[in-house]
């Protein structure tokens, strides 16, 4: 469902020049799969998926997400896609369910479905109690729910969440690891960039580790513990992209 083919990105800037944000990555994910893109703060990880969900146009290389070219398909691969970013903005004097339904009128869904839909996202992410609340009024983790229902109202066949859980206390994280966990039961792709190790271990079925634009390793939990000699992923991390190794 998702293929990355020596995808780049460069940026100029006129203090610094060519930024390479980055630097030919390739990497598959099927369908039933989360792929689980683990960096640091400035890693890439954020270019990489707004390259694939078409915010951005790639410098070099290409991708097919659904089956489409992210460049020369762009409203195709939009349709099969949910993104959540980290800065998604919801309308404050809109409740969830009129977010909710918003959206779906955009995505060109009918009422009766909308309804639907809104009902199993509030199941499955607990939403049911604020439902009807202005999202003026959330707590962190009623907006990221929100915000997660919102991407996904068209029930999109790719899911590509950055940093999801972040800033949220560990219930709200719990609810949305869950989330995450079933749509993956459901058949549903899914790419998951985040800095936390414990969310990675807990969800994701192959792991790709990127640093400076780069993809410096990647493969199954047992993989690269395998290849580093290794049990704690942090460790692993910490090797594979070349910082000094933890005192004996």
């Amino acid at each position: 469902m998702i293929e990355a083919r020596q995808l780049s990105k460069t940026f100029r800037d006129r203090k610094r020049g060519v930024i390479v944000a980055v630097d030919d990555v390739s990497f598959s994910v099927a369908p039933g799969q989360i792929y689980g893109l683990l960096g640091a703060n400035g890693a890439g990880k954020t270019t990489t998926l707004r390259l694939l969900a078409t915010l951005l146009q790639p410098t070099g290389g290409g991708a097919t997400v659904a089956g489409f070219d992210v460049v020369t398909h762009s409203q195709q691969v939009r349709a099969n896609v949910g993104f959540l970013a980290t800065s998604t903005a919801l309308y404050g004097r809109l409740t969830a369910r009129e977010t909710l339904a918003y959206f779906g009128r955009l995505n060109g869904i009918g009422e009766p479905e909308i309804a639907e839909r809104t009902a199993r996202l509030a199941d499955q992410l607990g939403m049911h109690e604020f439902l009807d609340r202005r999202c003026d009024t959330f707590s962190t983790g009623m907006k990221q729910k929100t915000s997660i229902a919102r991407t996904l109202i068209h029930d999109p066949a790719v899911m590509i969440f950055d940093e999801p859980t972040l800033g949220l206390d560990i219930m709200a994280a719990r609810t949305i690891v869950k989330f995450v966990r079933e749509c993956r039961e459901r058949g549903k792709t899914v790419i998951y960039s985040t800095h936390i190790m414990s969310e990675v271990e807990k969800l994701c079925d192959v792991i790709g580790i990127i640093h400076g634009g780069r993809l410096l390793a990647e493969g199954t939990l047992e993989n690269l513990r395998s290849r580093y000699r290794e049990h704690d992923l942090e460790e692993i991390f910490v090797q594979a992209v070349g910082g000094p190794a933890a005192p004996l």
